[in-house]
């Protein structure tokens, strides 16, 4: 195949000479030999100043504007944060610069050198770019960071793009943990290392198949041999509790050696407000109602550890050995909730009140190993890489529940009723994968890779009640459960540039195997499926000013281990969590049409198709006066809406960013608690995100950052999420030639960020609103110490399946 290409090459390259069409060709790179992707390469005709012909830089900085008549042009190449390179050339003969090096844009103000600020927001074909290295947000964590970048959304403990929960990378090395983990491992991951997230909403075919979506997390990279030490903190203090985080981390670098170790702790109490409101339907009228008040305290200690060692062996291979340990110990990890239920009669006179006391401890070890080798070709960029990761997931959780019943102005209980519960679940998790680049030509590459994983989980369940003061296993709500799967995986992928044309495009294979055993029941569930998921990225640049791009993807999102599991997890004396074994995985079709105008304004359809939904639903049991929260398969969703995006330079301090969309989530799903009925629940809605990023003082030294988020009610399964809003302000002063820097904010300055649920349909009818300690004082410092030019490489695991480790 190569030899065609190469010969389809020659034979475009003999009929360019022959018309007398020239080519011209190069490659940027920036002073530290770094190559610069996606620079604005575009060749002017110097006699009526409009511009011809032009293309942007592929991955390894090359660019090649061909088939161009002789004559006198300007050539001008732009990169954001960099110098603007101009040459007049006189095109009679094919041209080729070779190297060329665009200079920082760099401002000398009384002997301190600084970095003019990239703006926030870089609008690429596949992704949108949040630049936050040197902003107010990087005193903080990662976390805080997705809060703020344009089109994630923090809801119920999860991370949403779009309504659906990505996959997240870190310097293209996805982190699999449940979504849960992946917030708390974000959580303990300070920001002063990160350079930008990646949001890519139709991901290429290099990243897996898994998941609606892509966060990649892109840290600096390393410049120079040497040693670089930082240590940070942050404090926030919120209406209840003070929250703290701390670390430090240090990179070691010789000409063949290249380490680096991290530490992280972050002890805080959590406060959260919870009401809870539902009505008991039959024959469609109320014959109950009950009115559920949470106080809920958790006290936790998470420490993460990352750690990487690569050595090269010689200019051709490299060997590296990565891991991460997220460990949540059960001494620091506790949790207690306090909550009274007032049930109401028809006529809405008070009957009873019951009071409930929930307290649990948990402990959680993660801990994450890879083994990497890279091997580089002869042949500029081609290489071959390969790993080997292991991960042991152990969690376990002690609940102790106790319920006590009271009359309406009586002080003593008239029953009183106790349950405890130990679950634990036990995972191993291997893979080997191998990835493999070949450049055809400098507008065209090709890559291809394999993996395997395998997967095998434990999960034990042993709930235990008291009968008259004597404890009993509930053999009835206990249960062991086994799962197996092994997951086979392959994808090509082709891209090329053209003068105005940039194609991408993929087709990844996975063949799947599973085989689960739940215990108590002797039930075996086996199921195989194989899934062929393409994908295509195509851009036009119509002229320096307009462009205009379409993609296509085919997504999988396999259900989470902990909505596998069969068992009832009880909460209280009325609500239980529960799984199904059976759950069919959830396939995506996203379609995307975009348009950009003068590089800064952006129109974007989309129009996603997902079968089988995998979710968690509430249900009511009328009936029995329950509340389930049942994961499930719904029947399918539509989600569709038109999205706006700009980044504008108000003056030479003040850059504005925006991100708007109008969107319809239209869900169908199966009523499990009113005979089994086709119900369906769509809304349109408005998700809003304006950032302000002001520079102050002349050496611009002084950075505010004025954010605001509006998202109105929106449709997601068979619930109503109600409005959301909130408004940040952040102050972040760099000192000592940047190598410290103190900041200080306040989040939510209103205090109205709140959550409510409403699932309100046929005999359903449930209302939940949660508050949660969003309004914060936040204090951060960080100091770096040792080579002060030296910037962090940090380097995360790569496995499959991780992600879906229970919560």
């Amino acid at each position: 195949m190569i030899k065609k290409f190469l010969y389809l090459y020659i034979s475009l390259f003999s009929l360019v000479c022959i018309s007398q069409e020239f080519g011209i060709k190069g490659n940027l790179k920036d002073i530290n030999n770094q190559p610069i992707v996606y620079a604005n390469t575009t060749l002017i005709n110097t006699e009526n100043s409009l511009p011809i012909a032009g293309t942007t830089t592929n991955e390894s900085g090359d660019f090649v504007i061909d088939k161009i008549k002789t004559g006198n042009y300007l050539l001008k190449i732009s990169f954001l944060g960099f110098k603007t390179f101009t040459k007049q050339v006189r095109l009679d003969r094919n041209i080729n610069f070779n190297t060329i090096i665009l200079e920082e844009n760099l401002h000398e103000l009384k002997g301190v050198t600084i970095v003019a600020k990239k703006p926030t927001i870089e609008r690429m074909v596949d992704r949108l770019v949040f630049n936050v290295e040197n902003s107010t947000l990087s005193n903080n964590n990662v976390l805080d960071v997705l809060k703020h970048t344009p089109g994630v959304l923090l809801h119920n403990n999860a991370i949403t793009i779009k309504q659906s929960i990505p996959t997240v990378y870190i310097n293209d090395r996805r982190i699999h943990l449940s979504p849960n983990e992946v917030q708390q491992l974000l959580e303990n991951t300070p920001a002063n290392n990160i350079k930008s997230i990646e949001v890519m909403t139709n991901p290429p075919a290099k990243y897996e198949a898994e998941g609606g979506s892509v966060l990649n997390i892109i840290t600096s990279k390393n410049i120079i041999a040497g040693y670089n030490g930082s240590v940070f903190g942050n404090y926030k203090q919120g209406s209840k509790f003070p929250k703290y985080s701390f670390g430090t981390s240090h990179f070691f670098k010789t000409k063949k050696l290249n380490t680096y170790l991290s530490y992280n702790i972050n002890p805080k109490k959590e406060y959260r407000d919870n009401e809870e409101f539902v009505n008991f339907i039959n024959d469609g009228k109320i014959r109950s109602s009950w009115e559920t008040d949470y106080k809920k305290i958790r006290k936790s200690s998470n420490q993460n550890i990352n750690a990487n060692i690569d050595y090269e062996l010689n200019d051709s291979n490299i060997l590296g050995f990565s891991t991460s340990m997220l460990i949540i110990p059960r001494n620091n990890t506790k949790t207690g909730i306090n909550s009274s239920t007032k049930a109401y009669s028809v006529n809405k006179t008070l009957d009873s009140i019951f009071n409930t006391v929930n307290k649990s401890v948990n402990e959680t070890f993660n801990l994450a190993f890879t083994l990497d080798y890279i091997h580089k070709f002869k042949n500029k960029g081609e290489k071959l890489s390969a790993s080997l990761h292991h991960t042991n997931y152990d969690f376990s959780n002690f609940q102790d529940v106790k319920t006590g019943y009271f009359l309406p102005n009586i002080d003593t209980t008239f029953r009183n009723n106790e349950f405890q519960t130990f679950s634990s679940q036990e995972i191993k998790l291997y893979t080997g994968q191998a990835d493999y680049e070949l450049p055809i030509n400098k507008s065209s590459q090709f890559e291809a890779g394999l993996k395997i994983s395998n997967i095998k989980s434990k999960s034990i369940l042993n709930q235990f009640i008291f009968e008259n003061d004597i404890k009993l296993e509930d053999l009835d709500n206990s249960d062991v459960f086994l799962y197996h799967e092994t997951n086979y995986a392959a994808y090509l992928s082709y891209s090329k540039n053209w003068n105005k044309w940039s194609l991408k495009s993929g087709l990844r294979f996975e063949l799947t195997n599973i085989k689960s055993n739940s215990l108590s029941t002797s039930q075996i569930n086996n199921n195989d499926y194989l899934k062929v998921f393409p994908s295509i990225h195509v851009l036009n640049r119509i002229n320096e000013n307009n462009e205009i791009y379409f993609s296509y993807n085919k997504r999988i999102h396999r259900p989470r281990y902990s909505q596998l599991n069969p068992y009832k997890f009880f909460l209280n004396d009325y609500t239980y969590t529960i799984g199904d074994p059976n759950l069919k995985p959830q396939v995506d079709d996203v379609f995307t049409l975009g348009y950009t105008f003068n590089e800064i304004y952006t129109f974007e359809f989309y129009y996603r198709y997902e079968k089988d939904p995998a979710i968690q639903v509430a249900f009511q049991d009328n009936n029995n006066n329950l509340l389930k929260y049942i994961s499930t398969n719904i029947n399918k969703s539509f989600s569709y809406g038109l999205d706006f995006s700009t980044n504008a330079r108000i003056t030479n301090r003040w850059n504005l960013n925006i991100l708007s969309s109008v969107f319809n989530y239209d869900n169908h799903f199966i009523a499990l608690e009113s005979n089994n009925t086709l119900e369906k629940n769509s809304k349109w809605s408005l998700y809003t995100q304006i950032t302000n990023n002001i520079n102050f003082l002349k050496n611009k030294s002084l950075i505010m950052d004025i954010s605001y988020l509006y998202i109105s009610p929106y449709a997601e399964g068979p619930t109503i999420v109600g409005t959301r809003s909130q408004l940040d302000i952040s102050l972040l002063k760099t000192l000592w030639k940047s190598r410290a820097s103190i900041s200080i904010g306040v989040t939510d300055v209103f205090n109205i960020n709140k959550l409510t649920n409403t699932n309100k349909y046929l005999n359903q009818d449930v209302f939940f609103k949660s508050k949660e300690e969003t309004r914060l004082l936040v204090f951060g410092f960080n100091y770096k110490f040792g080579n002060s030019k030296l910037k962090n490489n940090k380097k995360e695991i790569d496995s499959n399946e991780r992600d879906r480790l229970s919560d």
